[in-house]
């Protein structure tokens, strides 16, 4: 289920949004041709987890950043969208959830 691994459910949204075949994907990411379709077809029904080094492939193939695939919802959200902003945005964000923690 998504509360207990959400990979299976991350990847394939990333998949979608990208227009990527599950065999497309594989591939880009450096998984065997022969197998790329199946292994991601696997991943995506959550019959297997990819390990880290493949989802760190796959995080780079389909352009969100790693912990995304951990992420619930809410969370899922707040790392794509800070992956978008430039480092010095990425940094003004962080320093306002440090004034809004510091101010309550």
């Amino acid at each position: 289920s998504d509360a207990v691994c959400p990979v299976s459910n991350r990847l394939k949204q990333a998949r979608i949004k990208r227009e990527l075949s599950q065999r497309s994907l594989g591939i880009a990411a450096g998984i065997d041709i022969a197998s790329a379709s199946a292994r991601m077809n696997q991943y995506e029904r959550a019959k297997h987890v990819p390990d880290y080094e493949t989802l760190c492939r796959l995080a780079l193939v389909l352009n969100v950043p790693v912990p995304f695939f951990y992420a619930n919802d809410a969370e899922a959200e707040l790392l794509l969208n800070m992956a978008l902003l430039s480092k010095e945005q990425q940094t003004l964000v962080r320093n306002l959830v440090k004034r809004i923690n510091f101010a309550q």
